[in-house]
């Protein structure tokens, strides 16, 4: 049996909450997107501002999405695929957040940060 003193939970407990903080400030502080590009089968076929309210008939492979764009967020309304995951992936608006519904192939991913005058660097080279 393996004894645990008091010292190591109060380690574990430390890395943590470390963890925890690190990763909700890397979630709240990733920009607001600007649109929203959808694909089926891996192309994209619309791409849309996330401050023009609509909603939007998705046809995939092998069923059919609703995709709806309201107050500055898209999320997935309806789906007719057997397990409805993607309806319940919530509201989604910042740069780099997607939906994904695997049986039809659609892809809904936000793009861009909001604020005019920024880039988003993926790497560096040197």
């Amino acid at each position: 049996m393996i004894k645990r003193h008091k010292n190591d939970l109060i380690l574990t407990g430390i890395i943590i909450l470390a963890g925890l903080v690190t990763a909700a400030l890397v979630l709240l502080t990733r920009p607001t997107g600007s649109t929203v590009s959808v694909r089926v089968d891996g192309k994209e076929i619309a791409s849309f501002s996330l401050d023009e309210d609509r909603e939007l008939y998705i046809p995939g492979k092998g069923g059919s999405n609703q995709l709806v764009i309201r107050g500055g967020y898209a999320w997935m309304s309806e789906a007719d695929c057997p397990d409805g995951l993607c309806v319940g992936m919530g509201k989604i608006n910042r740069a780099g957040q997607s939906i994904i519904c695997l049986p039809h192939k659609v892809v809904i991913q936000i793009e861009g940060p909001k604020e005019s005058g920024t880039e988003t660097i993926d790497f560096t080279t040197g």
